[in-house]
């Protein structure tokens, strides 16, 4: 069998069907979001899988993850996700697994990265490209508790002015898909009413939730203005593309996608 760094070597680092955002960000911040096609992981997890804990061949897994890193030209750090709301502060000896949903770093070579199947990835960086952070936004995280949810916390981690900052949103379940019930739409309007409007009424007790706004919402309301990337359109919905994209909610057994960015 061959050595994650051999596999890895067989095909490009860069994927062409991955997502690079487009965004002003510093010439310095490199980020990118894969897909899950270019990889050598079989059924379910077919193919370019990044996740450890789903059942696939770990040395695949492997290298799949070199192969990521050889594309940033940085060491991407994995979390141990949990849907909630903690962010850590990284460096070079930082460890993968460490749990929580988000990672902020000024340090070069290291990328923080969240891994994703329906929920939302959201990337930072400040307008000086002195540091990034990722995020993992289920709606869980997003909705956050007292302290604030994820999103908060990541702003609050960056350490620079929120209208310094620029924020991408990734692929995640699509507004069209995410059927949610009263208790989620309940979590979010009780902190902001205007999160409402983020809610479709489905049918008694259910609701149609829009991910990516209510994520929007959250970093205009943490001060955050330049926002990128998911709009809420059918392109970004991981659950209507079998193809492309990894959905949890759609197959229940697959793989991870990953969005990560690091300062090179």
């Amino acid at each position: 069998m061959l050595s994650p760094m051999q596999y890895a070597d067989s095909t490009p680092a860069l994927q062409s069907d991955w997502m690079i955002p487009q965004w002003p960000a510093p010439a310095r911040v490199r980020a990118l979001c894969t897909t899950r096609t270019g990889g050598g992981s079989r059924a379910p997890f077919d193919s370019f899988n990044l996740g450890e804990r789903v059942g696939d061949d770990p040395q695949r897994v492997a290298a799949h993850r070199a192969q990521l890193g050889a594309a940033l030209d940085a060491r991407p750090l994995f979390l141990h996700q949990v849907h909630g709301f903690a962010v850590i502060q990284a460096d070079a000896e930082t460890p993968d697994g460490l749990q929580a949903d988000g990672a902020q770093t000024r340090v070069r070579g290291l990328a923080c990265t969240a891994q994703v199947a329906d929920c939302l990835p959201v990337l930072l960086c400040d307008r000086a490209g002195q540091q990034v952070a990722a995020l993992h936004a289920g709606w869980r995280g997003l909705a956050g508790a007292d302290a604030g949810g994820v999103v908060e916390r990541g702003v609050a981690a960056m350490q620079a002015a929120p209208g310094e900052l620029l924020a991408w949103l990734g692929p995640c379940i699509g507004p069209q898909a995410f059927e949610v019930g009263d208790d989620v739409q309940r979590a979010f309007v009780a902190v902001d009413a205007a999160a409402s409007a983020c809610f479709s009424p489905l049918r008694p007790g259910k609701w149609l939730a829009d991910l990516p706004a209510l994520a929007r919402q959250r970093l205009q309301a943490a001060g955050v203005q330049a926002i990128y990337g998911n709009d809420g359109s059918p392109a970004w919905c991981t659950i209507s593309q079998p193809s492309r994209f990894f959905s949890f909610r759609r197959d229940g057994m697959c793989g991870r996608m990953a969005a990560a960015i690091a300062l090179v």
